[in-house]
């Protein structure tokens, strides 16, 4: 039940129908009275300094053109009124009342000074309210100056066009050419140092005697005494005399 008015008071019956012919409901009674006064919906706040803190004091409808106040608890020269219209706002305090069972106290940039109980009043009735405020949480501020990065872009790769592809084959085909020519002299001196060196060993030493004798040829020596060297060719036999 809600909005409650004075013509709802009176008993009221709540209860579980169990039905059948022998057994009875299970049903209780309740009587509620509905008196005329007011209410807060939270009697304890507490807000950070520098902040605001609402609180909602509901009236009941024999109130509604009562006046509505807020003032600090021993100090009556504090109390702020809503007023004919319904509303009233200094620095530190707004107060709205929308004549239809509540009205609402804002205080606002609260100080520490601001801590203490407060009442809000309809008329005769007053509910007491205490405020705590809290200090603001110290923060320390920390700058930090970064250095500007420059990030390097990579130039794009330049396309493949068909005179640079062609400019290409022709340095390949150079190359190819010289390596070809390179590489069958190499070959040939090869063969030559490898036959020079394979060669029979009986006609090295018959060169080397010639060689000898056109020497002595030279310089008009005898040769009665000379020695005669006979080569069979098939058997690489040396017979000297």
């Amino acid at each position: 039940m809600s909005n409650l008015r004075e013509e709802d008071s009176g008993w009221y019956m709540c209860g579980v129908e169990i039905g059948g012919l022998w057994s009875a409901d299970v049903v209780t009674h309740k009587n509620i009275n509905v008196i005329h006064g007011m209410t807060v919906e939270d009697s304890r706040l507490s807000g950070e300094e520098g902040s605001s803190v609402t609180v909602e004091c509901q009236y009941s409808e024999r109130y509604r053109e009562s006046e509505k106040k807020w003032c600090r608890s021993g100090d009556s020269s504090s109390c702020l009124l809503a007023g004919s219209e319904g509303s009233n706002e200094n620095s530190s305090v707004d107060i709205k009342d929308d004549r239809s069972g509540s009205f609402t106290i804002t205080v606002k940039k609260l100080q520490m000074r601001d801590t203490g109980w407060y009442w809000c009043s309809a008329g005769l009735q007053k509910m007491p309210v205490h405020v705590q405020v809290v200090p603001r949480p110290m923060t320390t501020a920390v700058s930090v100056t970064s250095q500007p990065q420059t990030v390097a872009n990579p130039l794009p790769p330049k396309p493949i066009t068909k005179e640079s592809w062609s400019g290409h084959n022709h340095i390949l085909g150079s190359l190819l050419v010289c390596g070809s020519v390179i590489l069958v002299g190499l070959a040939i001196v090869a063969r030559k140092w490898w036959k020079r060196h394979k060669q029979d060993p009986v006609l090295r030493q018959l060169n080397g005697m010639n060689a000898r004798r056109n020497e002595y040829s030279n310089v008009g020596c005898d040769l009665q005494n000379a020695t005669v060297v006979f080569v069979n060719k098939d058997s690489q036999d040396v017979h000297m005399y």
